[in-house]
């Protein structure tokens, strides 16, 4: 892959996958010439940070699930991803354990009856903590994109908190919203 910066949409990943499909981001990765894959570095319950207590609507320090991933393109990784869901949704489901979703996270919250009908994401630029620098092996001085996407269902409950870290000189973010 060349160094070029990456034009990354988020609509791929927030439909489940019709039975048979592959990982989307393996998907996007090969259709522009590369091998995606993720490591789940963690799976299980923690407590709720105030930035994730919020995007979830419950309370700071209350239990939550997460799904701590290393998404890497051709062997390196390209962002780090952590995804939080309430734990009366996630609780004793395998969002809580470190294996892989057949169809992926939003098809088993599909499943479990918590289809997303509304996302909102947030961008901004910052520097990356040390640990976030040496995973993305960036630079002194290279600054990191920060989205923070939340999922709703269709009774406006909050199911899938999303905080993602990418090196903002490699990415380019591009939204399509439907009108009417």
């Amino acid at each position: 892959m060349s160094d070029r910066a990456w034009t990354s949409t988020s609509m791929p990943y927030l439909a489940p996958q019709e039975a048979g499909q592959g990982d989307a981001w393996a998907a996007e990765a090969a259709a522009k010439g590369g091998k995606g894959s993720q490591r789940i570095a963690h799976a299980g319950e923690v407590g709720a940070s105030p930035e994730v207590a919020g995007l979830l609507e419950v309370e700071a320090g209350e239990a939550v699930v997460v799904r701590r991933r290393v998404i890497e393109l051709d062997g390196a990784a390209c962002e780090l991803t952590d995804s939080y869901y309430p734990v009366a949704i996630a609780r004793g489901t395998r969002l809580a354990e470190r294996g892989r979703i057949p169809g992926g996270a939003v098809a088993l919250l599909a499943e479990l009856g918590y289809r997303g009908v509304r996302v909102r994401e947030d961008v901004a630029a910052g520097m990356p903590s040390p640990e976030e620098r040496d995973v993305l092996r960036l630079g002194a001085g290279e600054p990191v994109l920060r989205v923070s996407r939340v999922t709703f269902d269709e009774d406006g409950r909050a199911v899938q908190a999303d905080l993602i870290v990418m090196p903002g000189h490699r990415q380019r973010l591009r939204y399509e919203v439907r009108i009417g």
